[in-house]
Formats: structure tokens, sequence, C-alpha cells
């Protein structure tokens, strides 16, 4: 299997996900199994079949971390020389060519991706146009409403 590329805070929230599913929800979750179990016959209990449903997603997305946990390559960019260059975990600012918009994302892993954050996955198609470019170049960005161009104004291993 391929490795699966993770900024080292993407890693960090993870891992506090997965302490905090482990450490807090399971034990939640098994009391409450356990109260629903206490109320008598499990078969009209509400409670109780909530609660093993609550264990299901619980248990799915702890395996989920897991597996990724053992397929991942952290990359903490912050540690590299400075460059002129798009690389995974940089943050890139671009200026839109034919409105003079300036924007800036952070190309990070899927799971980190958050476009409120302005950080999106480098399988996205503004990630793919841009990595391994550099500050000057002119990038073709293939949307749904048509190609853009943006030029890379700034990159910052940050």
């Amino acid at each position: 299997m391929s490795k699966i590329p993770m900024t080292s805070i993407g890693f960090e929230k993870l891992r506090t996900e997965l302490d905090n599913l482990k450490k807090v929800e399971r034990p939640r979750i098994i009391a409450a199994i356990a109260e629903a179990r206490a109320h008598g016959d499990l078969k009209e209990n509400a409670e109780y079949h909530a609660a093993r449903e609550q264990q299901g997603f619980a248990e799915g997305r702890i395996q989920e971390i897991e597996a990724k946990f053992s397929n991942v390559q952290i990359i903490d960019v912050s540690q590299m020389p400075p460059g002129d260059k798009v690389i995974f975990g940089s943050t890139v600012n671009m200026i839109n060519l034919e409105t003079d918009e300036s924007v800036c994302y952070q190309i990070v892993g899927d799971d980190e991706s958050d476009i409120k954050f302005n950080k999106i996955s480098y399988k996205s198609p503004i990630a793919r146009a841009v990595i391994a470019k550099e500050i000057g170049d002119i990038v073709t960005v293939k949307t749904p409403s048509g190609d853009i161009e943006y030029e890379i104004d700034d990159v910052r291993y940050i």
C-alpha cells in the first residue's frame, strides 16, 4: 500500500482525535450501553440501539485512523530550507490573472483539507496545477466553469 502524506500538524490532530475516541468516547459509550441494558427489554430499548450505533461509528473511526497511521508519511515542511518551489505542505499565494484577486492555500493531505481554513488536498485540481512550480510561474487550473490562470506570487514553508 502506498504512503499517505500528512503534515505534522495534521498528524497531531488525528492522534488527538484517536486519543479522545479511545479514552473518552469509548468508555462513555460502554457506560451508556450498560445503563440502557439495565432498563430491561433490549428489543424496544431506543437508548440501547442508539448507544450501539454510536459504538459502531466510534470503533469504525478508530480502525480507520489506526489504518492510516500504519501508512502515514509525516512531512514537516517547516524543517525544510526556504525555497521558491511549491511542495506538499507549503503555503502558496496566487493571483488570479483575470480578476487580480489574491488567494492563499496550504497544500495538505486528504484528512487535513478544509477549504474554510484555506487548506486544500494535494489531489485537488489547484494543488496538482501548482505543485513543483515556482514563484513567478503562470499555472492554468481546470475548473468546471472553465480554465483559470494564476500567477504564483509567494511560497512559504510554515
